[in-house]
């Protein structure tokens, strides 16, 4: 993400931003808000003298608009955020026929400029923060093998993007030739994704990621320069979580924010399963923050996104259970203000898909309350 301009008065204004991957469009969809006004250039149809003798005719011309947004839609696999609402500013109403109070949607892209303008969260400026420091971190690329078959994931700020699985006979029978398809398979998936700072983590049980290594180095010594080995128990989601577990992901860059959620995660659920400094569900963490209690609260963005829906659209309190937490941004700087740590989660990987089954809100205490 490049931070283009900031002009912020009591945390109210107009940042610019230009997303670069599809890790910055999935960070927008947690920045942008209903009620949010976003300005970005932009395809309409426009209205011409003569269209209403010829309308095949009409034309979509580029524009810059400004829209109300009223709904927000993020699209991974076509990278790209969809923002829908009423258009409240145009440059172009001077020159052509743009009826301010009609729907558009804004397509947002990697490379698409957008600037916008509400009054922003703590949690909301911390991301742009996070995002543009991770823009200047290594690409990295994490292979999971064992004898026959192998996952590959790219590490992205939401999660582990598995982008590849190949599965080749294993045994006796399938002979070294096989083995060396297999391998050469897995060395040219790799080779697509490489950038001039990509790291590779090869992981797996037994000895294969050895020999994957061997031949990859006999191919291209630079790419194996690059590689780090690792042991871990299985192949697929549950290695790639693995791997995270072992603070390899650490060794490569300072800390990457999937990396930070495995280790909170597990620290939490170690509290837990002991009956120790943790509590989670909405009850108990609003019941630890009247006492100064958390230390570290862990919160899941769907939840906090869901939160901010929902008062935005009824107005009124929110209840999970006979809990009820009358403001979630009021909360949120109530944890703040007693000196609490927040951390937000992912919905879209494994730590934060068990944050979810645990209601979508802990915290790690300071005592017990």
């Amino acid at each position: 993400m490049k931070l283009i301009k900031k002009v912020l008065k009591d945390n109210r204004g107009e940042i610019k931003l230009l997303p670069q991957s599809l890790d910055d469009i999935w960070h927008l969809k947690y920045m942008i808000e209903r009620n949010d006004l976003v300005f970005s250039q932009t395809k309409r149809d426009v209205e011409g003298a003569d269209d209403k003798i010829r309308p095949e005719k009409r034309e979509k011309k580029k524009m810059r608009l400004g829209i109300e947004v009223e709904e927000i839609k993020f699209h991974k696999f076509s990278n790209r955020l969809r923002i829908s609402g009423k258009i409240r500013e145009s440059a172009q109403r001077s020159r052509d026929k743009i009826d301010l109070g009609s729907y558009h949607t804004l397509n947002i892209e990697p490379g698409t400029e957008l600037s916008i303008i509400k009054g922003w969260k703590k949690d909301q400026l911390d991301r742009i923060k996070d995002a543009v420091n991770a823009s200047n971190q290594p690409k990295v690329v994490i292979v999971t093998i064992e004898e026959g078959e192998a996952s590959v994931g790219v590490l992205m700020q939401y999660g582990i993007d598995e982008s590849f699985k190949i599965s080749f006979p294993s045994g006796k029978s399938s002979g070294e030739s096989m083995r060396s398809d297999f391998f050469a398979e897995i060395f040219d998936q790799v080779s697509q994704t490489l950038e001039q700072d990509t790291r590779i983590v090869i992981a797996g049980p037994g000895f294969t990621k050895n020999d994957l290594y061997k031949y990859i180095k006999g191919k291209d010594q630079k790419i194996a320069d690059r590689i780090i080995l690792e042991d871990v128990s299985s192949i697929g989601v549950s290695g790639f979580q693995e791997v995270l577990r072992r603070g390899v992901i650490e060794r490569i860059v300072k800390e990457s924010r999937i990396s930070k959620e495995a280790r909170y995660i597990e620290i939490l659920l170690e509290e837990i399963a002991k009956n120790g400094l943790a509590v989670y569900g909405s009850m108990e963490v609003e019941k630890a923050d009247e006492c100064g209690a958390i230390e570290t609260l862990l919160i899941l963005d769907e939840y906090v996104r869901e939160k901010r829906d929902l008062e935005d659209t009824e107005n009124q309190r929110f209840s999970v259970g006979k809990c009820s937490i009358c403001h979630i941004d009021r909360f949120l700087k109530s944890v703040e203000d007693k000196g609490g740590k927040i951390i937000v989660f992912s919905s879209d990987f494994e730590p934060g898909k068990r944050l979810e089954g645990l209601g979508g809100i802990s915290a790690l205490l300071r005592f017990r309350h």
